[in-house]
């Protein structure tokens, strides 16, 4: 079950469970479009992954599977993973 972590780790957006602007690598790092296309240039800082748009969880499932309210930022701001 995804976590779907409510915020971008790169500026710190808030991005609740219908943003359609999140996006995901397969270990569920968490990033806005903005800086996705920008920063990160498609790519997790973290595992050098692509990054996708992350699904939208129905609201009547968010009853049973609520979203995560843990934040996690990166410390030392976002690059992009050295190929």
């Amino acid at each position: 079950m995804l976590e779907l972590r409510p915020n971008c780790e790169c500026c710190d957006k808030d991005l609740p469970p219908e943003s359609a602007e999140a996006r995901i690598c397969t270990y569920e790092c968490t990033f806005c479009a903005d800086c996705v296309d920008g920063v990160l240039r498609g790519r997790c800082p973290n595992c050098g992954g692509n990054l996708v748009v992350r699904p939208i969880r129905p609201a009547a499932m968010l009853i049973k599977n609520p979203a995560s309210t843990k934040r996690v930022l990166k410390a030392e701001g976002c690059a992009p993973k050295a190929a």
